[in-house]
C-alpha cells in the first residue's frame, strides 16, 4: 500500500507558501491528498470548485515531478476523519515561524488523541515563502497591490479578476 499523506487547509487563494509545503510532501509520499476544510462559519472569497481547480492546476504537476500522486477533495469533518476515509497515516501541516509551531502542536496533540495511528508531521516552509499567508494575499489584491511573488501566476489572474471594479482594485 502506498504511503499516503494529507495536508489540510483553506487554500484560500493558494499560495508559494502552500506549494512550497505540496513540493515537500510530494518527495515524502507516494500519494498526497490535498483537502480543502469548508466551514460553515466561513466566507471564503474563492469557491470550493474554483480552489479545486486552484489545487488540481498549481499542485498536480508538481506530484508528477516528484513521482507522487495527488488527489484533491474537500471536507467538512474533522482531519483525522478524512485521513482515516482517504488512507493516510500522515497529516501534513507546513511552519513558517513560532507562532504557526505553538498552533500546530496543540492540533497535534488532539488529532494524535483522537487518531493515535495517524502521525502528524510538520514541514518548514523554505525561508522565501515564510511571511506568505493566504490572509494578507487577500488583503493585497482587495486593496489593488501586486500579489505575484506571494502566488502561482494563475492564482495572481484570479485575483486580480475577483477584484476589478471593487473598492481599491
Amino acid at each position: 500500500m502506498p504511503r499516503t499523506a494529507l495536508y489540510a487547509g483553506s487554500f484560500d487563494p493558494v499560495t508559494n507558501g502552500h506549494i512550497d509545503v505540496v513540493g515537500h510532501a510530494a518527495r515524502i509520499s507516494e500519494r498526497l491528498v490535498l483537502a480543502i476544510g469548508l466551514h460553515p462559519g466561513k466566507a471564503p472569497l474563492f469557491t470550493a470548485e474554483e480552489r479545486l481547480l486552484m489545487l488540481e492546476e498549481t499542485c498536480v504537476p508538481l506530484g508528477r515531478a516528484a513521482g507522487c500522486e495527488i488527489k484533491c477533495i474537500t471536507f467538512a469533518d474533522l482531519a483525522v476523519d478524512v485521513a482515516r476515509r482517504v488512507g493516510a497515516s500522515v497529516l501534513v501541516r507546513g511552519l513558517r515561524d513560532g507562532t504557526d509551531f505553538d498552533y500546530e502542536m496543540q492540533m497535534a496533540g488532539m488529532n494524535g488523541a483522537m487518531a493515535p495511528d495517524i502521525q502528524t508531521v510538520f514541514l518548514p516552509a523554505s525561508p522565501a515563502v515564510r511571511p506568505i499567508t493566504a490572509t494578507l494575499v487577500r488583503q493585497i489584491a482587495a486593496m489593488g497591490g501586486d500579489v505575484t511573488a506571494f502566488v502561482p501566476p494563475p492564482i495572481a489572474a484570479q485575483l486580480k479578476k475577483k477584484f476589478v471594479g471593487k473598492a481599491g482594485a
